[in-house]
């Protein structure tokens, strides 16, 4: 017997090693079968990290997790899932993702992991001094009495020699009810370890902004969170209410498109300058169905018409603004205010509008430009433009105020060219107007975003991040209200991200604010998450207590409640909470 587990520890810690040894060359490898039924895998530091929702941790570390099943298999239980009613949903496998191993297997795990770092273990055939691997945690399948759904070890190493280990056990419950004392959790954290005083520290979370689905499921919903992160210390009691000395940090992550959005002309506007950048660059386009009844060609011949009537001159904006002004009349009135068509559309930015929403085809494209170039060139009309547009079109309006225009020929790439172009243009006019506007960003700031240096390709990436910091701005500034120098902050913090990496609406932007300044958003509201760690100083000694509104765990289903005496809409109705109880012992090596 014990020469098996000497060598299974041998085997195990061998091939841990092996797999560390490829992460620190930069070869980044699928996960790894152990025994059959378990499956290993190194998460890297920045990667996605299971733990993070109770730990807090986001260090690289083994996962080991059950097998996956095969894909046949897998298969047959997204079937029977499909057939399931909403209240079963509750309690039917919904981890045909992470997989979890039983209880016993873990700790054997967590102990051949123990046994190989162990220096007293001279007799292992392994070389020494032994190479401290990073954390290991094993997803448990919370089949014991206290909910087990993670085991973990974490090495504790003092001038670079491993002297013992930290052991995590990690339960999880669903309760109705639910009774905790904190100076109960402070006193078991004083006799676990032996000490005589602990510090209690509080973390609370607050979901100010979760976007829902719409009711047209065939319309794609943006994926939109705000939450309220803060911190504080000491604790006096259990679901304490954070005090305005805590520390407070605003998550933002917004996903443009919203159609309820107040933006959603905007964003329209910029799907198709993306639709015409990617026509430029693979000659296919791909061109959205039409919002106006009439065709392109009528809707520019009326427009050119309507400009001869002004002889050539005058401003034509008033009936776009009016109808887009009537689009937004279901928007509250502070929305409204917040973000409205530009008055001052030059010609060649309301000929944008007019063919944004009604070309569906490379032809209309050309009749509509032809139709301009003619009107022109007869001296029919005599737009006016803003300065500093660099586009095709307005080279062309310019020469015809003076009676002469270059030759154009309308073939190949130039005329969706030549729509992007005033696309481009229109649109960095409306980002400097809200941004300057609202006073929270300067042209200095936005530079690097409406340059025409830089290619056209580029200047659409650029374009679209500019769009996605709007949506963050005007997310916030409708949600939360907050004060004017935070959404700066925010502005500021968006454009110097942007200024370093590519587009990202994944990414979660952080700032940190004063609680005086968001106390309204969360002093009357119930968190998503509350928890309260208890340690002596030493940062992985620790117990954890966590309540939270949603699972944690990802691969189980931490004993929930019988739904069976409930109806449909009353289990749907009442928020169900999960405890999270995360304990620590010290074992020494020497």
């Amino acid at each position: 017997m014990w020469s098996r587990m000497n060598r299974a520890a041998e085997e195990f810690y061998t091939r841990l090693l092996q797999e560390f040894d490829e992460e620190k060359k930069g070869i980044c490898k699928d996960p790894f079968i152990y025994e059959a039924d378990v499956q290993v895998q190194l998460i890297g530091r920045g990667q996605p990290n299971p733990l993070k929702n109770i730990l807090n941790e986001n260090d690289i570390v083994f996962i080991l997790e059950k097998v996956p099943l095969e894909r046949e298999e897998t298969s047959h239980v997204e079937e029977l899932q499909s057939e399931e009613t909403a209240v079963s949903d509750f309690s039917t496998g919904e981890n045909v993702g992470p997989l979890a191993l039983p209880v016993g297997r873990a700790r054997q795990l967590i102990g051949l992991y123990t046994m190989a770092h162990n220096p007293n273990m001279t007799h292992l055939k392994i070389n020494r001094p032994v190479t401290a691997l990073p954390p290991l945690w094993v997803r448990c399948d919370s089949s014991d009495p206290e909910g087990t759904c993670w085991l973990g070890a974490e090495l504790i190493a003092t001038n670079n020699s491993i002297t013992g280990i930290h052991l995590y056990v990690v339960s999880c419950k669903a309760n109705k009810n639910y009774s905790i004392n904190l100076e109960d959790l402070k006193n078991s954290h004083k006799k676990r370890h032996h000490l005589s005083t602990v510090t209690a520290r509080g973390f609370a979370q607050y979901e100010l902004l979760k976007s829902t689905a719409l009711d047209d499921d065939t319309v794609p919903t943006s994926q939109t969170t705000i939450t309220l992160d803060i911190s504080w210390s000491p604790v006096d009691e259990i679901l304490q209410i954070p005090p305005l000395s805590s520390t407070a940090t605003l998550n933002i992550k917004v996903e443009s498109g919203d159609p309820r959005s107040p933006l959603n002309h905007l964003h329209r506007e910029l799907k198709f300058l993306l639709v015409l950048a990617d026509g430029l660059r693979t000659g296919v386009t791909e061109w959205p169905a039409p919002l106006e009844a009439k065709s392109a060609v009528e809707i520019v011949q009326e427009f050119l018409n309507d400009l001869n009537k002004l002889d050539g001159f005058g401003d034509s904006t008033k009936k776009d603004t009016e109808t887009v002004k009537h689009d937004s009349a279901a928007f509250d009135r502070s929305i409204e205010c917040l973000f409205t068509v530009r008055g001052d559309l030059d010609f060649a930015e309301q000929l944008w509008c007019k063919m944004s929403s009604s070309v569906i085809s490379y032809q209309d494209l050309v009749k509509c430009f032809t139709l301009v170039i003619q009107s022109l060139q007869c001296g029919d009309i005599q737009p006016w433009l803003h300065s500093g547009s660099n586009s095709l079109l307005s080279k062309l309006i310019y020469q015809s105020y003076h009676g002469t225009m270059d030759t154009v020929s309308l073939s190949g790439t130039l005329p969706v060219q030549m729509l992007l172009e005033i696309g481009l243009d229109k649109l960095k006019k409306d980002y400097i107007s809200f941004f300057i506007g609202q006073e929270l960003a300067s042209l200095n700031h936005l530079e690097y975003f409406i340059s025409p240096s830089v290619d056209i390709q580029e200047q659409v990436d650029r374009v679209q991040k500019l769009h996605h910091i709007l949506e963050i701005i005007v997310s916030c500034k409708l949600f939360i209200k907050p004060q004017h120098e935070l959404l700066f902050s925010l502005t500021q913090s968006c454009i110097k991200y942007y200024k370093q990496n590519p587009l990202d609406e994944q990414h979660i932007f952080q700032l940190p604010v004063r609680p005086t300044a968001v106390k309204n958003l969360y002093q009357s509201e119930k968190p998503q998450k509350w928890r309260v760690e208890i340690n002596s100083g030493q940062k992985k000694v620790k117990t954890v207590w966590q309540l939270s509104d949603s699972l944690p765990v990802d691969h189980l289903n931490c004993h929930k409640p019988d739904f069976s005496d409930l109806t449909l809409n009353s289990s749907l109705e009442e928020k169900i909470s999960f405890t999270n109880m995360v304990t620590c012992s010290q074992v020494h090596f020497k």
